[in-house]
């Protein structure tokens, strides 16, 4: 009798496919109806396993790697992570470069997926040595058959949501969606969604959220890169200090900013209502929701999907801890220090 055993071949083959689930509480004020795209369905907790799979798999097929081959990686954690899985299915080692501005936990993770770490200052320009970009560079060079990445520079980036994300919002919402909203960073995930469901409706409105202390928006308005727009901020995953060639700005209608502190108070939010644990990302792209349906965006009829990157586990030592949220001054006259909810019996 033949052994048939329902399984995958590997955790890779869990990659995409992610659920479209309606936001309810939340959006309770807002006009129109919501929905998010929960990229923590990826095996590995975020939309960034769709690029790392794709551009590895490109690479292999090309010759670009080979057996035996170091994959090296600039990246604020979620990258890095799902680079890392994909290296121990496929045997490479894996060496990251990764911003200081990264969570404790990110890079904890990072280390357990048996990557090399280092953290890189993020407050630097991006040609400054110390700088994550710099050191990966180095990096390549001095790593005899290495293969560096290079997400942030890499059109395949933009390929790997082309063919997975954009097909999937469009067969999820039946063609009747009217908005994406999603965070920018490297820009692959909003461009490569945003270039599929542009050809299959034009009307739909693409809208990128950027941080405070970030050039796109600015840059997409003006064509122009502007070093005064560049200040620390503290959202990972969001917003840059160059020009990313992973960003399609031609298939992005409008970019939003929003603020460290409101964005991480909505990630809270979304917690505490949907049930959906949510990373730091996730929280600043329905804060550029509420904000835009506040400036009039929407109507009653309007589909508007979000796209929540990552996993709220990312964050414990961040967002989710009330001293780090106390330290950056987020408790304040408008939020206030919840009431403990733990109480210690002794």
């Amino acid at each position: 009798m033949e052994n048939k055993i329902n399984a995958h071949n590997s955790i890779l083959d869990l990659i995409g496919n992610t659920p479209l689930v309606r936001l309810n509480k939340i959006a309770a004020p807002l006009k129109g109806n919501y929905y998010a795209k929960i990229e923590a369905f990826n095996p590995g907790h975020s939309s960034k396993d769709r690029i790392a799979s794709y551009i590895i798999d490109q690479a292999e097929k090309s010759g670009v790697l080979a057996p035996g081959n170091t994959i090296i990686e600039t990246t604020s954690g979620n990258t890095g992570f799902s680079i890392a899985m994909v290296s121990i299915i496929k045997g490479y080692e894996c060496v990251l470069a990764v911003s200081s501005k990264s969570s404790k936990d990110k890079i904890d993770m990072l280390r357990s997926m048996g990557a090399k770490v280092y953290v890189c200052p993020a407050h630097v320009s991006a040609d400054d040595p110390r700088s994550y970009y710099q050191v990966a560079k180095r990096l390549h060079e001095e790593i005899e058959g290495s293969v560096y990445i290079n997400q942030y520079f890499n059109a395949l980036n933009i390929l790997a949501h082309y063919k997975t994300t954009g097909p999937e919002i469009w067969e999820q919402t039946n063609g009747n969606i009217t908005h994406l909203i999603a965070c920018s960073g490297t820009g692959g995930t909003i461009s490569g969604t945003a270039r599929f469901l542009k050809e299959q409706n034009p009307n739909i409105r693409i809208i990128g959220v950027d941080a405070y202390g970030s050039v796109l928006k600015k840059y997409h308005e003006t064509g122009k890169f502007d070093n005064d727009e560049i200040y620390p901020y503290r959202i990972e995953g969001l917003g840059k200090n160059l020009i990313p060639d992973a960003t399609d700005f031609k298939v992005i209608d409008e970019f939003i900013k929003v603020t460290d502190e409101e964005s991480a108070h909505t990630s809270r939010e979304i917690s505490c209502t949907e049930g959906i644990f949510v990373g730091y990302t996730s929280g600043a792209v329905m804060q550029a929701v509420k904000q835009l349906n506040a400036q009039g965006e929407f109507t009653k009829n309007s589909n508007v999907v979000v796209i929540f990157p990552d996993h709220g586990s990312r964050y414990m030592s961040k967002i989710y801890n009330d001293q780090w949220m106390s330290d950056q001054g987020f408790f304040d006259s408008k939020n206030v220090e919840e009431e403990q909810q733990v109480q210690y019996v002794k």
